[in-house]
């Protein structure tokens, strides 16, 4: 009986390699090809990135025909391992970096497609034009893990445990943000501007800080507030101050309750956010003739 099944690898099959976002949509890409072809194949997954695999070490071998490693530089043991585990299929290489060429690595593919090796005309990435997935919704995460003022009605820790385990589980993009604004770290924004353009680029806020709920709301994009205070502190009343429903307590926090606000914040969320922003606005006009007045009581 002749063998026909293909057996797709890459770094993101080795239990100490990578996953990464570029490997799996050049994945996509050869699987497409593959589909259009009429070729039956499997991928193995690593079992740190995808436990239901199937994983290298649970394969048979002799299953399979071919073998294609896809994407990422083609060098090293675990490479070179493939073609002592598989000597019977032919094994070709597509989308790689190819450092050295007499690396046992390189040598043993039957077919080397390389996208960039030493000499040779680079070839573009097979990511560039690997199939679209849907658009997802962006969420910016911003949370904070001070606020010792608070005391034994702090539950932080738990709030932030709750969240990042719950947006771990949530079809979307995902941007850790800090408030705090810092001039020599790359890492923070070092003016206020330049925190607001990161904000009005997402699709919704996740915060448990009062400012990442003002400015969410200050940029028109719906925010899924969560007060971190037992009993409800400065994040309640803010949201109370500025008629924002999506609010959570740290006492109230559970999945159900999470996912609901989620999809309303990506629902009639995103409309009732810009009539916020806009209500915010007029109210900040008409507040600054009152404090205007209540300071001039104080400073003269």
């Amino acid at each position: 009986m002749t063998l026909r099944k293909t057996l797709l690898t890459g770094w993101f099959s080795f239990l100490h390699g990578e996953v990464t976002a570029g490997d799996v949509l050049a994945l996509r890409r050869v699987q497409r090809l593959l589909d259009a072809r009429g070729l039956a194949h499997d991928t193995a997954w690593s079992p740190g990135f995808r436990a239901g695999g199937p994983g290298l070490d649970a394969l048979v071998p002799h299953d399979y025909a071919r073998l294609v490693f896809v994407c990422g530089p083609l060098h090293g043991p675990q490479v070179a391992d493939l073609h002592e585990r598989f000597p019977h299929c032919v094994r070709v290489a597509v989308g790689v970096s190819v450092i050295d060429p007499a690396d046992p690595a390189v040598r043993g593919f039957h077919r080397v497609i390389a996208r960039d090796r030493a000499g040779g005309t680079p070839r573009v990435d097979l990511a560039a034009a690997a199939p679209r997935g849907t658009a997802l919704p962006v969420a910016g995460v911003v949370l904070t893990h001070g606020q010792g003022e608070y005391g034994t009605r702090r539950r932080h820790a738990a709030v932030a445990d709750e969240l990042t385990g719950w947006l771990g589980r949530q079809d979307c993009g995902r941007v850790e943000l800090d408030t705090r604004l810092a001039a020599g770290d790359w890492r923070l924004c070092g003016t206020s501007a330049q925190f607001e353009s990161l904000v009005g680029r997402l699709d919704v806020v996740v915060t448990d800080r009062l400012h990442g709920l003002v400015l969410a709301l200050r940029a028109g994009v719906p925010a899924l507030a969560v007060d971190p205070v037992a009993g409800g502190a400065k994040v309640t009343a803010q949201a109370r101050a500025c008629d924002w429903p999506a609010l959570l307590t740290a006492d109230g926090l559970c999945g159900r309750e999470l996912d609901r606000w989620w999809r309303w914040c990506l629902g009639p969320g995103r409309p009732a956010a810009r009539a916020a922003r806009d209500a915010l606005s007029a109210r900040g006009d008409a507040e600054d003739v009152r404090l205007a007045s209540e300071l001039a009581d104080v400073l003269g």
